[in-house]
């Protein structure tokens, strides 16, 4: 009885309804037949917002080797057009470079740590999904665990069953040699 309403549980979690399970066959049956698992990419996928994709390719971008390589060309030519070509423009401590790269900063890191909590948020459900996979897994293979120890007894009774008729058998065999 405990064990039924451990799966009453389980089965509650699972699927996140107030079910009513009368057997462990019909949980079986459930468990099996209702998909557990989900594709938390598509699921992601279908829900994302402008703003969302937005900053996961700007994320994908800003963290790759060929954005440092760039802004870092950007950087060089910039300090060397102002030394050298456009004096006034911004001369030397570059008061100007530094405000641009301050806006950036100021503006890239919340769009980077916007895309960092979505993804956190997709490693929680695929976790969550792992786990809901591998428990009913689990409750799978101590079902068929519990139906192959009844194969065994009923094995065993079949095989003592057959043994004691061959034993009738022979005993017979030998009275009516006997005789």
């Amino acid at each position: 009885m405990e064990k039924k309403n451990t799966k009453k549980e389980i089965v509650k979690m699972l699927l996140n309804k107030n079910l009513e399970i009368e057997d462990e066959e019909q949980l079986l049956d459930l468990l099996i037949d209702q998909p557990i698992a989900i594709d938390v990419d598509k699921v992601d996928e279908n829900t994302r917002k402008f703003g969302d994709k937005l900053a996961d390719q700007l994320t994908a971008i800003a963290g790759s080797w060929g954005f440092i390589i760039g802004f870092t060309l950007f950087l060089i030519i910039w300090i060397l057009l102002n030394l050298f070509c456009f004096k006034n423009v911004d001369p030397y401590p570059f008061i100007l470079l530094n405000l641009v790269l301050s806006c950036i900063a100021a503006l890239q890191a919340p769009i980077i740590m916007m895309s960092q909590n979505r993804e956190a948020k997709r490693e929680v459900l695929r976790s969550q999904n792992d786990y809901k996979t591998d428990l009913k897994s689990e409750l799978i293979l101590e079902e068929l665990h519990d139906k192959m120890e009844k194969i065994i007894v009923n094995q065993k009774k079949i095989i003592s069953y057959i043994e004691k008729k061959e034993q009738e058998t022979n005993g017979q065999n030998t009275q009516n040699s006997s005789n």
